[in-house]
């Protein structure tokens, strides 16, 4: 009985053992900053392709399981119905990607085709007719061109980018040039677009960090607002205030290139609505407009395709996505660059820092500093990014501040630098010099400084 006990004893060692050593390796290989730990910081450092895939520090343990799912989920490919994989069948029948990572790769920015291409891997066309100060579809193509469908079905159309150039000067007499897009339509599978429809690239946007933008207090960002620009400073800045359709309550906006969706669940159920093809409980038919006749006949991969279970965790991966470290904190050159950029107007709009509020699905995310920087208000950003669309109570020339964390990491994330809802900057500093409207002193103040200066400024951004 003794030798019996002892060894009973002694695998029971060996197994706690081996459990530690699995979940220091589970750990490690999903978050590289431990993230089983309640560490008080939010952001992840990291500087390699999978900068943009932690999850936040302090998740707990039963969450990391639910985080795993989402990702999984997340990265999957969708099939047409009818599928052996019931559960991931119901694409299209008209779609422009088969996943999620299909436009937001590595949970990243997407950029557009290469000019004259029609390789739209991580960008969509918008589309909308103007009427009595409303967006309504497109009669034949609806309010998003799909370039993809399933077996049988017609795809929508093709579309190609080509530029045109356009030269900026600075100050001290250097030049740059950029570049502004066009755009044409063909293999249009029902006829030409009508002829008031306006169109706008969009391009992916990275997914990290929106459970803290999501748990930022309305009050917080009102605070922030001018629309009658009373203090006369230039930026009349708004809410885009808006109905959710979770909660069926007004609510600002903080998620799209135009803040037109104010909670996480309803952002996530609109993009694989509009960019799979796939029903959910919050848009219940298929994506077909009338003339499709083919679209409309084809069977469902269920009702809804994408279950309750999927797009809770798909949210709770989406929500505990962490925002990036910033680096290079110390560097002198990135403090004079923090110094400019406040100093020339830039965080008049790109506001640093917030404290969240409580977050009811995750206290995890409550109670957070975050440097975002970003006042997701909408503004004028003048006729230059005019793209002739209205959606909601935003204007064609009206955008949300997009949040800068993490963007000097796109580069190594998604091996490439485009920015700007088209990705027409080829850069950041062309990002910059597209600023017109209520962003028009600032990028004039950034014409007017000298190259040393310029270059501050963009390691600054860099080491966001």
């Amino acid at each position: 009985m003794e030798r019996n006990n002892s060894g009973i004893i002694f695998n029971i060692n060996i197994a706690s053992y081996l459990l530690i050593i699995f979940f220091t390796f589970i750990s490690s290989a999903l978050s590289e900053e431990s993230s089983f730990t309640m560490d008080k910081e939010i952001s992840v450092k990291r500087e390699t392709r999978e900068a943009f895939s932690a999850p936040i520090p302090n998740l707990s343990l039963s969450k990391m399981r639910f985080f795993t799912g989402g990702r999984h989920l997340f990265r999957r490919s969708w099939t047409p119905a009818p599928s052996s994989v019931k559960s991931l069948d119901g694409l299209g029948p008209v779609f422009n990607r088969v996943s999620c990572s299909g436009c937001h790769v590595k949970d990243g920015r997407g950029s557009p085709p290469p000019e004259g291409t029609d390789k739209f891997r991580s960008m969509v066309i918008k589309l909308g007719i103007i009427d009595n100060n409303a967006l309504k579809p497109d009669p034949k193509y609806g309010f998003q061109l799909n370039d993809k469908s399933i077996l049988g079905v017609p795809y929508e159309g093709k579309a190609k980018i080509h530029y045109d150039s356009k030269t900026i000067a600075f100050k001290d007499g250097s030049i740059i040039k950029l570049a502004k897009p066009k755009y044409s339509f063909f293999s249009l599978s029902f006829g030409k677009l009508n002829k008031n429809t306006k169109f706008s690239g969009r391009v992916a946007p990275a997914v990290f960090g929106l459970g803290l933008i999501e748990a930022i207090k309305e009050q917080d960002l009102l605070q922030n607002a001018d629309p009658e620009d009373k203090n006369q400073d230039g930026i009349s800045g708004r809410a885009h205030k808006i109905i959710d359709i979770v909660t069926n309550t007004e609510k600002i906006g903080k998620f799209g290139w135009k803040a037109t969706r104010a909670s996480l669940l309803h952002h996530i159920s609109g993009a694989a609505f509009q960019d799979m093809g796939l029903t959910s409980s919050f848009f219940t038919k298929q994506n077909c407009m009338e003339i499709q006749i083919k679209c409309k006949e084809q069977i469902n991969g269920g009702t809804p395709e994408i279950s309750k279970k999927q797009m809770e965790r798909l949210l709770i991966y989406m929500q505990t996505l962490a925002p990036p470290k910033q680096r290079g904190l110390k560097n002198d050159a990135i403090i004079k660059g923090n110094n400019l950029f406040l100093k020339i107007g830039c965080s008049n709009c790109h506001t640093p820092v917030y404290k969240t509020g409580e977050h009811k699905g995750h206290p995890e995310l409550s109670n957070k500093i975050i440097k975002p920087y970003s006042d997701f208000l909408l503004h004028d950003m003048g006729p230059e990014l005019d793209d002739g669309l209205i959606e909601g109570a935003a204007l064609s020339s009206e955008w949300k501040t997009p949040p800068l964390w993490g963007i000097g990491l796109i580069k190594v994330v998604n091996r490439h630098t485009r920015f700007l809802h088209d990705g027409r900057a080829r850069s950041i500093e062309e990002a910059i010099l597209w600023h017109g409207g209520e962003a028009k002193a600032s990028r004039n103040n950034y014409l007017k400084l000298k190259q040393n200066e310029r270059n501050y400024i963009l390691k600054f951004l860099n080491s966001l």
